[in-house]
């Protein structure tokens, strides 16, 4: 009886072990294991970076397996014997991938070092020398990324500019009218602008954004705060980065758009990337023809470029981008004072190109070298003439060594640059070099330090010598499900210098002659900042403090009238000072899934603090620096339902100081709220139709006195999409 007892407990047990255990033993033996470390360009370990191993060749069919890296970059995985794709991604990093075949018992070892993704929201590019991830950037950085053009159906890049906190936007007309940007109370020719590295701006002046397009953007990046310690003349109160988009299918990807819209306006566009090999390429073209609103108010542009890389390996990486703008435009003035111009127009082209050449001498040494060329011509007719005709040129070179370690970098860099320009006379250059350090400190995770310096040599005024340093903290760094998210603190100051402009240096008119011993305008900014995650990354708030000083603005002084010049005589003199100071500040937050909300608001207290010759009234002492409104705010809300997009947006801009400049009075420019639709909807696998309303109220406003902006507009179309894919 116990014999059976026995039996019938042993028997079932040993059973158990010989069809279960046994084999579960047998096949942890056949087991093979990947592990590896994973490292950033510095060396410091890349925690979060998540590793997935899925069947290949032979093992299509086997489930994939995942794990994430820790706090050290190490990271694990088992997996039974057979081929695998193994891929490592990480939000801030290009990612990484190798085809492994495992035998049984092997135990594999692949480490890695990921570069930095500088087209990612996460990566700032041009708040340093070297990439950097956000959390470790001590000046403001706002983004434009070719998710919110999409969303937001816009073709220029302005009014894109202008949604950004701490921005203002000036048009003289409606469309193609002369466009300038102001950030945080600076001049508009107080933002350095460069394309895919390219500086843009002429010459000690600004940018002319009317004929520029979001076509190819992949992200834009604006940061705020003086930046000539890195960047050299132009770069007081901030700087904008446009780069451009770059092949990453081995299908090629084909993007064709076409819309039409009221005033017989006509878009279209196309795109084609793709990836070939160690080549990636990137091009596209677009035309856009309108009659406008009024008479003498058309508008047409066309641009054309391309991004080239090729990768030798994965540290020595050869890129080339052109890019090509022209545009014709009727300027029919003041319309909304006076009747229109109707012979009077504006003919624009512009060439940016940048060729260059990144790569690596060890672990730890990061080389670039960079040859830009700026092309920039403008043609005034205002009839009966004379016609207005500038034509700038620039072209530079760039050298940058760097140091990187333990999530730091010491970088040494020196530029030169030749401008050549024809203003009012005879052809003009200007040979200007410079050379930097700009450092970056990971003193822990929780403190960053940033430091550097450049000496200046510039042909008009000589030498000088500007800093910039900033602090970041992160007294919390939160729970990605906890409520209460990470905690970043950061403040930054710099110093900034402009060169004057090649009017203001070497104008030949005897009766208005430019001034060669002209002194730089010059800044300095402050800004203290935090950012707040909430609900599990739900929402981020932000608010930054800035106050700026601007000094030694140049300023035209007029004299009495002669026989040889009766309408008088004048040069020009740093006579200038002016200051800014105020709060920019941002709600993100995405409640539901499927809907994302951004709210901003700015407050921008400016004031002229020294003006002696101040041709205006609006232009003296004590007023708000002109067109730069005090409060300007924007609510964006866009909501992706069953492949659908809808986005709608609401702008408002303050009262501004203007002037009518004809002596009828006018002061300052209202305040306007404006509001925009956009919508995309799904028609076919690879068509959408797409749609944009500006304006959808009829609001009638004024970019400037006396310039009336569009009044409803609406634009309709499809986009196609053929191939792309891995």
């Amino acid at each position: 009886m116990k014999l059976r007892l026995r039996q019938a407990i042993v028997l079932p047990l040993l059973f158990a072990f010989l069809t279960v255990v046994f084999p579960a033993v047998l096949s942890a033996q056949d087991k093979a294991t990947l592990t590896g470390t994973i490292i950033d360009p510095s060396g410091g370990a890349i925690a979060g970076a998540r590793v997935s191993a899925t069947g290949a060749g032979e093992s299509p069919s086997a489930p994939v397996i995942q794990t994430v890296s820790d706090k050290d970059g190490r990271y694990s995985l088992t997996l039974t014997p057979g081929k695998y794709d193994v891929h490592v991604t990480q939000s801030s990093f290009e990612s990484a991938k190798r085809e492994i075949s495992f035998a049984p018992n092997q135990n594999a070892e692949w480490n890695m070092r990921l570069e930095l993704a500088v087209l990612s929201i996460s990566v700032v590019v041009t708040a340093g020398a070297e990439p950097v991830a956000t959390e470790y950037v001590t000046s403001p950085v706002n983004f434009l990324m070719e998710q919110d053009v999409e969303q937001r159906q816009e073709i220029w890049l302005a009014p894109m500019l202008a949604s950004t906190p701490g921005a203002a936007l000036s048009r003289l007309g409606a469309l193609g009218g002369i466009t300038t940007f102001f950030l945080d109370g600076g001049n508009s020719n107080f933002t350095k602008v460069l394309v895919d590295g390219t500086p843009v701006n002429e010459p000690g002046g600004d940018v002319e954004f009317s004929n520029m397009t979001t076509d190819d953007i992949a992200k834009v990046e604006i940061v705020h705060g003086a930046s000539s310690a890195l960047f050299g003349t132009d770069a007081l109160s901030g700087v904008i980065q446009i780069f451009t988009d770059r092949g990453t299918t081995r299908i090629p990807e084909l993007e064709v758009t076409a819309v039409g819209g009221n005033m017989s306006t006509m878009n279209g566009s196309a795109k084609l990337n793709g990836l070939l090999g160690a080549f990636d390429y990137s091009n596209y073209g677009s035309y856009f023809d309108s009659n406008g609103q009024g008479a003498n108010d058309r508008f047409r542009n066309t641009t054309l470029g391309g991004n080239y890389g090729y990768k030798f390996s994965d540290f020595d990486t050869l890129r080339l981008s052109v890019h090509s703008i022209s545009s014709d435009a009727g300027e029919p003035g003041q319309t909304a004072l006076e009747p229109a111009y109707l012979g009077q127009s504006a003919d624009q082209r512009d060439f940016f190109g940048n060729l260059a050449w990144d790569f690596s001498l060890s672990d730890h040494w990061q080389q670039h070298f960079a040859g830009t060329e700026a092309y920039i011509r403008q043609l005034y007719a205002e009839p009966p003439g004379p016609n207005i005709f500038d034509q700038y040129n620039e072209a530079g070179f760039e050298e940058q060594t760097s140091y990187l370690y333990r999530q730091s970098a010491v970088s040494l860099g020196y530029q030169y640059l030749v401008e050549n320009g024809v203003p009012d006379g005879p052809h003009v250059r200007r040979n200007n070099q410079g050379g930097y350090i700009d450092t970056r400190n990971q003193l822990s995770r929780r403190w960053t330090v940033t430091a550097g310096a450049r000496a200046e040599d510039n042909a008009s005024f000589g030498t000088r010598v500007v800093p910039r340093a900033g602090v970041a903290y992160a007294p919390h760094f939160g729970n990605q499900d906890a409520f209460w998210g990470a905690t970043r603190l950061h403040t930054s100051y710099g110093q900034g210098i402009k060169e004057p402009t090649f009017e203001q240096s070497f104008d030949a008119d005897p009766c208005d002659p430019g001034n060669p011993n002209l002194a730089p305008e010059r800044s300095t900014t402050f800004d203290a900042g935090v950012e707040q995650v909430l609900a599990g990354s739900r929402i981020r708030i932000n608010v930054d403090y800035f106050h700026n000083l601007f000094y030694d603005i140049v300023s035209f002084s007029g004299g009495p009238p002669t026989s040889a010049c009766p309408y008088g005589t004048g040069t020009f003199f740093n006579t200038d000072k002016a200051r800014a100071y105020g709060a920019n500040t941002s709600l993100e937050a995405r409640p539901l899934r499927w809907l994302s909300v951004l709210a901003q608001y700015s407050y921008d207290d400016t004031r002229v603090l020294e003006a002696p010759n101040a041709y205006d009234p609006t232009l003296a002492p004590g007023n708000r620096l002109f067109l730069r409104p005090l409060n300007s705010a924007e609510l964006i809300v866009n909501a992706a339902i069953r492949r659908m997009n809808w986005n709608l947006a609401g702008y408002y801009v303050g009262r501004t100081t203007d002037s009518d400049f004809l002596g009828l009075g006018y002061t300052y420019n209202p305040g306007y709220v404006r509001w925009d639709l956009a919508a995309s909807l799904p028609i076919h696998h690879n068509l959408t139709a797409i749609g944009r309303v500006e304006n959808i109220f009829d609001r009638h406003y004024q970019y400037a006195v006396g310039y009336p902006a569009l009044g409803t507009t609406f634009r309709a179309g499809l986009k196609y999409i053929w191939g792309g894919g891995k």
